[in-house]
């Protein structure tokens, strides 16, 4: 039996009907008054906007975001980005596919290694202090650490993305570590491996990733240093030492301007780093994303999260 296409391999102008995942359905209305609905489906190949035109109140009402679905459509093109043109969208009847898993990325590291590893980690946070608070976070948010995407979009925007962004911070710490000897260790792999747990409560989780109200509004930044703060006060320790000042700086820091939400800029040299290190990360990871969908010898599409670059593929 033939494996059935993925998104990515049918070309402009091809019609496919396919099993997707529905991550975003917006029902909207044109200037003269006709519905239609602004989609973004997916499945392990990639993710893809489209429309569906003369849409009805029903799959108005009956299409919701998570849900894994059958659609017919046909590949276009709109001011040089991939979209499809929505000819059918139902959700998929018994017997189907309807598992949303089936229809995602994951993070190339199984749990239960990112686990194995971040428990191994923790032993090098020689402070207590740092150590306990990291420890207490990290079993708070368990499973939510090890399912969750590092994003909505853009960089680790899959099941399993938070922690393995995360422990990539931490390998590129230790390398730096082991350049610079004379940096405090456990500051950096604490910090490393709370920067982004803010993320549990800022998003909704691997399927139809969304943002919570409490992220559109406060953003995981702060939401990390209130379980920080939190986590110490449970704990008995003192907010105001050096201590938990220099950890709560680290965090809050780590993206490094006050225009990309980060209430301080980093002062402290492990902080500097730690900022360093994640838009290393984060860069790398877009860069494998725009070409991944990119053919050798050509440019991909521009990246938001480049700077609104495209980047060229070599042919070697």
């Amino acid at each position: 039996m033939t494996e059935a296409k993925q998104l990515k391999e049918y070309q402009v102008d091809e019609r496919m009907e396919i099993y997707v995942l529905l991550k975003e359905v917006d029902p909207r209305v044109t200037q003269q008054g006709k519905r239609y609905l602004a989609v973004s489906v997916a499945d392990r190949s990639m993710e893809i906007r489209g429309m569906k035109w003369d849409a009805t109140q029903e799959e108005a009402n009956t299409l919701k975001s998570g849900m894994v679905v059958f659609m017919t459509a046909v590949r276009q093109v709109y001011q040089d980005k991939p979209q499809l043109k929505v000819l059918s969208l139902r959700p998929t009847h018994a017997g189907e596919p309807q598992d949303p898993a089936d229809f995602m990325s994951a993070a190339p590291m199984k749990a239960s290694e990112m686990e194995e590893e971040v428990s191994a980690i923790l032993f090098q946070i020689t402070n207590a202090t740092w150590q306990r608070i990291v420890r207490h976070l990290i079993a708070k948010y368990h499973d939510q650490f090890y399912k969750y995407p590092a994003a909505k979009n853009n960089h680790h925007a899959f099941a399993g993305g938070l922690g393995f962004h995360t422990l990539s911070i931490v390998h590129l710490a230790q390398a730096v570590v082991k350049q610079y000897p004379g940096l405090d260790a456990s500051l950096l792999y604490a910090g490393a491996l709370l920067h982004d747990l803010g993320k549990v409560i800022e998003l909704t989780g691997p399927i139809a990733t969304q943002y919570t109200t409490a992220g559109n509004l406060i953003g995981h930044i702060v939401l990390i240093d209130e379980q920080i703060v939190l986590a110490a006060n449970e704990m008995n320790m003192d907010l105001y030492s050096e201590e938990m000042l220099l950890l709560r700086h680290t965090v809050l820091a780590h993206h490094g301007l006050m225009e990309y939400g980060s209430p301080v800029r980093p002062v402290v040299k492990e902080a500097n780093i730690l900022h360093q290190l994640d838009e290393l990360d984060a860069n790398i990871q877009s860069f494998d994303n725009a070409l991944a969908e990119t053919e050798p010898g050509e440019f991909s599409q521009r990246q938001w999260a480049l700077d609104n670059r495209s980047v060229y593929k070599p042919t070697k």
